[in-house]
Order: C-alpha cells, then structure tokens, then sequence
C-alpha cells in the first residue's frame, strides 16, 4: 500500500521533500533555537540541510515513508518537516516547525495527519523520542495520545540518542 500525497489538513499540506526545498530546509534547520532538541542539538549548516534532505527522499524511496516537508496552506512556505524514521525503536515520529510557527498547534496537526498515514500503511505502533529538555514537544504526543512506557509495558522509557538523554513514548494505532 502506499500514500497518495500530499497529505493535507485544515491548515497545512504534507509532501515529499524534492531537492527544490533545500533552501527553505536550510533556512529551518539553520536556527539554533529551532534545532536545539533536534539530532545533535544544533543548527546545521547548508550542506548538512542538503543531506538531511537528501537523506529523507531516499528514507521515502526505499521504506514508502520518511519525513515529510510541512507546508502553510495559506502562502505555500515550507515551514519544517513531519514524518518518520525507521530506527531501532521501531516506527519513529518526528516533526521541527519554523519558530514563528511555534504555539499555533501546527505540530500537533503535521503530527496527527502522520499518524493516520500510518495507519493507512497498516503500522500498529509509532514510538517517539523527545529530549528530556523539550517539556513542549512531549506535550504535542501526550495530546494525541502517546504514552511513556518500555517496549514490555512497564516503567519509564527512556533511551540516549545524540548523547543526551530521551523520553521513548509510544502510541498503538486503531
């Protein structure tokens, strides 16, 4: 089964990164603020945006799903990225908004259209990873519903990624 993109909601569109996104990508992840909690915990610079990009349209090619760029509606600006990764945790979900689209409830919308993709893609689990120093985006999951939890159910998930500790939440799909 695949996707028939883009994916869109009330406010925001989701697609496949193309290479035409590199400047606005690199413009996302560029800003410090943005990046803190996000892979090594800092900005990048052109070349590592182009990778990163790069990196997401083969994860797309090769597993029909990746990180997706997140879209405005309104003015058709690239203003970060929702999505997946496979990784040892299993499905993971991931998403980084632009900091002047911060507080508007756009994660929560780029994150839930995600989640019912992967329900149209038959996954029952998707796990996340949030830094133990981003209170905000741990809020983001527990409204849709995540739960903090190892894989067998008990006690508090918690795993290093980049060197720094995360909180692993996980979410079974209906």
């Amino acid at each position: 089964m695949s996707l028939s993109f883009p994916l869109r909601t009330a406010r925001l569109e989701l697609r496949p990164f193309t290479v035409q996104d590199v400047p606005a990508a690199a413009a996302v992840y560029g800003d410090a603020e943005v990046m803190r909690h996000v892979g090594e915990g800092g900005a990048v610079d052109a070349d590592e945006a182009a990778a990163m990009v790069a990196a997401y349209i083969a994860h797309q090619r090769e597993h029909g799903l990746g990180f997706w760029a997140v879209v405005d509606r309104a003015d058709g600006a690239l203003i970060g990225d929702a999505g997946f990764e496979l990784t040892e945790h299993g499905l993971e979900l991931g998403y980084t908004l632009r900091r002047d689209r911060w507080g508007q409830g756009l994660a929560t919308e780029a994150a839930r259209a995600c989640l019912e993709a992967a329900r149209e893609l038959g996954h029952r689990e998707v796990v996340a990873l949030v830094d133990a120093a981003n209170p905000a985006s741990a809020h983001v999951l527990q409204k849709l519903g995540f739960t903090e939890g190892a894989a067998d159910g008990g006690g508090i998930g918690t795993v290093v990624s980049y060197g720094r500790p995360h909180r692993l939440l996980r979410l079974t799909l209906r």
